[in-house]
């Protein structure tokens, strides 16, 4: 009923930057916080950013002052702006957003497949 598609990800080198957008489609009512998580190699999925749907936004300490989050409303869809890429933030980045869908007046979480972002040293 719902899916979530990234895109943006792949290989870039130290220092520098990427873009990923998140985009939602569906029986979409409204999209409350929407999430960006990674997981690397061997280690637990982490929450990266949050965005809630009034525009507030939350990072983890290892990204703040580097990652941006945002989100527009009209298209259902979230972005990441990462800047000064190191290399431990290699991982799969998955989006996660909670929504209501239509007709339903339940608010649900959706995953994205996932998309690679590799940082070169």
């Amino acid at each position: 009923q719902v899916q979530l598609v990234e895109s943006g990800g792949g290989l870039v080198q130290a220092g520098g930057s990427l873009r990923l957008s998140c985009a939602a489609s569906g029986s979409i009512s409204s999209i409350n916080d929407m999430d960006w998580y990674r997981q690397a190699p061997g280690k637990q999925r982490e929450l990266v950013a949050r965005i809630t749907n009034g525009g507030s936004t939350n990072y983890a300490d290892s990204v703040k002052d580097r990652f941006t989050i945002s989100r527009d409303n009209a298209k259902n869809t979230m972005y990441l702006q990462m800047n000064s890429l190191k290399p431990e933030d290699t991982a799969v980045y998955y989006c996660k957003a909670e929504v209501s869908l239509t007709g339903w007046g339940t608010v649900l979480p959706y995953w994205g497949q996932g998309t690679q972002v590799t940082v070169s040293s």
